[in-house]
């Protein structure tokens, strides 16, 4: 599959037209009637017939090739064409943004939207920007999350943000303690008949599990916001769920990748667990747990396997200086390589092609 950054070259398509056009044949013949002498007729002009007819198929065939592989070529190729160009957080603020932008001299620069994930954004699309560009991130501290390790850049980038004062935060911070916020985790319960009631009471005693701070929401069916799936029967799952991690009873034909699972003992529980296009699948013959010890052990195993995730640092206003002394290697551009050889050989066999007709 080609991947294009320029996939409007492929607008260039009616262009085949013109060899089409040009190997139209007009062919003439000539109406007469036989007389025994024309001697004492007027003079006029034959009349002509015109017959279309297709001459040269190898080569007509041949160009048109030809015409279609440098179409792709131009849109597998990237060339750099974007200037001075400010990347701009929408939700700054305007007038602190315009002083930034003002006080870096670009005002004259293009401006675009910041897209999340800036930095890895603007490495992946570097190639776009001209060698003398100047590149301007104007965004909030906490938009631009503190990378653990800074991408290289080809320009000089200059990212200039605004973080949040402790006077600000001081400020901002409510007279009464608020309600911590309650941890939601999506569960869908399924096929559950006979043990339907100890896997609702053992998310339950989840839920009164570390004062409260976590919330199990049982549902019937997945959502993109589903993370758990306890599946209690024999039969297979439908095909379009999916979840992170599914709890399975019992080993099952439906899931055929536990006959290679992989064994995990934590806090005296055996776990077996296999990842397959559903989701990580996990087993154990402690499903569903039947006591208070064991139900005690499930949950802090679980909290050992679901780490948090880490807290995202803003950045602070800097300069990115240039630590590459060429671009990368075009990744989206992969098939340009062959695709200019083919091309090529496609011209060589046009000029043979073309000689052989007129000699």
């Amino acid at each position: 599959m080609m991947l294009s950054s320029y996939p409007l070259w492929w607008l260039a398509l009616p262009v085949l037209l013109l060899p089409v056009w040009w190997h139209r044949q007009k062919r003439q013949r000539l109406k007469a009637e036989p007389l025994a002498t024309a001697r004492f007729l007027p003079s006029a002009a034959p009349e002509q017939l015109r017959v279309w007819q297709w001459r040269d198929r190898l080569l007509l065939l041949v160009r048109c090739l030809m015409l279609v592989t440098l179409i792709a070529w131009l849109a597998a190729t990237i060339f750099p064409w974007r200037g001075d160009t400010v990347l701009l957080d929408s939700g700054a603020d305007k007038a602190w943004a315009e002083q930034q932008i003002a006080a870096a001299g670009m005002n004259a620069a293009q401006r675009i939207e910041l897209p999340p994930n800036g930095l890895q954004w603007l490495r992946q699309h570097e190639r776009d920007w001209r060698p003398s560009a100047r590149l301007l991130i104007v965004a909030r501290g906490e938009q631009i999350a503190m990378p653990a390790r800074v991408p290289p850049f080809n320009h000089q980038v200059e990212l200039r943000t605004k973080l949040p004062s402790a006077a600000a935060a001081a400020t901002s911070a409510p007279a009464a303690p608020a309600a911590p916020l309650r941890a939601e985790h999506h569960i869908v319960l399924a096929g559950a008949q006979e043990q339907g009631a100890a896997w609702r009471s053992l998310l339950a005693a989840f839920g009164r599990a570390g004062d409260g701070a976590e919330r199990y929401t049982l549902a019937a069916e997945p959502t993109a916001a589903t993370e758990l799936i306890i599946w209690e029967s024999a039969s297979a799952p439908p095909a379009n769920w999916r979840a992170p991690h599914w709890w399975l009873a019992a080993p099952s034909p439906a899931f055929p990748e536990l006959a290679s699972a992989s064994t995990l003992t934590i806090n005296g529980l055996t776990l077996k667990y296999a990842d397959s296009p559903r989701g990580r699948l996990w087993t154990s013959d402690a499903f569903p747990p039947r006591d208070a010890d064991t139900a005690r052990a499930l949950y802090e195993a679980w909290q050992q396997l679901s780490p948090a995730p880490a807290p995202a640092y803003p950045t602070p206003s800097q300069t990115l200086g240039t630590t590459r002394s060429a671009l990368p290697a075009i990744t989206d551009a992969k098939p340009a390589a062959w695709l200019a050889l083919v091309l090529l050989a496609l011209f060589l066999l046009e000029r043979i092609l073309s000689h052989a007709r007129r000699s």
